[in-house]
């Protein structure tokens, strides 16, 4: 399912992916906070764990247990400061001078876990798919938690940047938990490509996609252009997203292309 947004995000709060309706079985609460200069923020909620990924701006966020300055150049170049709290904690957000975007996501979750907030350091660039596929697949992912360094949460969370040109999500895969993609593009008149099962979209910059049990999902870059996307998971109840569950589950008939590179075909000149 594909949910287009194309005009810029307004001031606040805009959801695009409610936990209701049509979106009911992602499972979450997923959308975009956009603050001006100085604008304020405060959230809580009795029974869901929360996540604020700063993807631009700067601002102090302040929750029960600390609070930290903190900003973001931009989403491409600058790894992601993000906040993971449980039920029961007030977060409060201050815009700092040149105004702070804000992702948001919550689902329910009755553990007690810890508030952390992940530092860039801890949500560092690794160039997935090096050395393999002729590096047609060599992509930035940047996970910031799943289920190795926050086994408590109900969510996995990260950031995949496409190289112009080049496939991500890929091999083909798919896997029974939800999934949600949201996309901005450099330059933003950019786009891409998905497959969500047979269907194809065009995906634009702002653009969200729903991924949902069992549906296969690779994508691609165009050339000239950088893909930068979230990715958050819901995790289901007795099934983890990871390798305790073997997750995600490649499509078989495209395993041999992370085998030797020689296999595949080359151009002769």
């Amino acid at each position: 399912m594909q949910i287009p947004h194309k005009p810029p995000f307004n001031r606040g709060y805009t959801p695009l992916s409610p936990r209701g309706g049509a979106t009911a079985n992602m499972l979450m609460d997923f959308g975009v906070i956009k603050l001006l200069p100085g604008d304020s923020y405060q959230s809580n909620s009795d029974t869901d764990e929360r996540v604020w990924l700063l993807s631009e701006g700067s601002a102090k966020i302040s929750w029960e247990g600390g609070e930290k300055e903190i900003s973001r150049p931009n989403l491409f170049d600058y790894s992601p400061w993000c906040l993971s709290v449980p039920a029961k904690n007030q977060v409060t957000i201050k815009a700092g001078s040149e105004g702070a975007e804000f992702y948001y996501t919550a689902t329910d979750n009755p553990k007690p876990i810890k508030p952390k907030l992940f530092t860039p350091e801890e949500c560092k660039s690794e160039f997935r798919g090096e050395g393999t596929m002729r590096e047609t697949s060599t992509r930035v992912v940047r996970t910031v938690f799943d289920d190795t360094n926050r086994p408590e949460s109900n969510l996995v969370i990260g950031e995949v940047i496409g190289v112009p040109g080049k496939w991500s999500s890929y091999p083909p895969h798919h896997h029974p938990q939800p999934e949600i993609y949201h996309y901005r593009f450099l330059p933003a008149h950019g786009f891409g490509l998905t497959a969500i099962g047979d269907t194809p979209y065009i995906i634009k910059d702002k653009d969200t996609i729903l991924i949902r049990e069992g549906e296969i999902h690779p994508q691609v870059t165009a050339p000239g252009y950088a893909m930068w996307y979230l990715w958050v998971i819901r995790h289901i109840e007795g099934a983890h997203y990871g390798p305790a569950t073997n997750t995600p589950i490649f499509i078989e008939e495209h395993k041999w292309v992370m085998g030797p590179q020689d296999k595949i075909w080359q151009p002769k000149k």
